[in-house]
């Protein structure tokens, strides 16, 4: 295991962008919110009774989609931070790190806007899915590959 340092540019990226992705993802039950509110559905009777004409209602087009796109980044965004944590033991190059945390935090952000803010046709969310999928993979296996001579 390489020792990593908190002064190296490397590990300081990673943890900006980690902080990054964790306030994305506290930020999608505000924009959850935002919907519901805009929609007027809720989706619990004690949310709806505070306004005359909410519905209580589980399937609304527009908040389920904000949701989705919301479990989503809790499905990828905590994989990141462990297997970019252990990315960062293998020593890999400060540019190709900062470079995969970077693209990683941007296609995250693109994948909330293209599915949830301002939905987009396809490919626009399987790319924007797709690019830090890819980047994961790629840290899980350099990770995996690093200390498979461990066995």
């Amino acid at each position: 295991m390489v020792p990593v340092s908190i002064t190296e540019p490397a590990v300081r990226t990673f943890l900006f962008y980690s902080g990054v992705l964790g306030l994305k993802v506290l930020s999608m039950a505000f924009l959850t919110a935002r919907q519901r509110m805009k929609k007027n559905v809720f989706a619990n009777p004690e949310d709806a009774a505070s306004k005359k004409s909410a519905v209580v209602k589980f399937d609304d087009e527009d908040v389920e989609r904000v949701r989705r796109a919301h479990l989503n980044d809790l499905e990828n965004i905590p994989l990141f931070w462990v297997l970019g944590g252990l990315y960062l033991t293998t020593g890999p190059s400060a540019a190709t790190a900062i470079t995969l945390f970077r693209v990683y935090t941007a296609g995250r952000i693109l994948h909330t806007i293209v599915y949830a803010v301002t939905p987009l046709p396809q490919p626009a969310r399987g790319i924007a899915f797709g690019i830090p999928l890819l980047i994961t993979l790629y840290m899980g296996v350099t990770v995996a590959s690093h200390y498979l001579s461990a066995f």
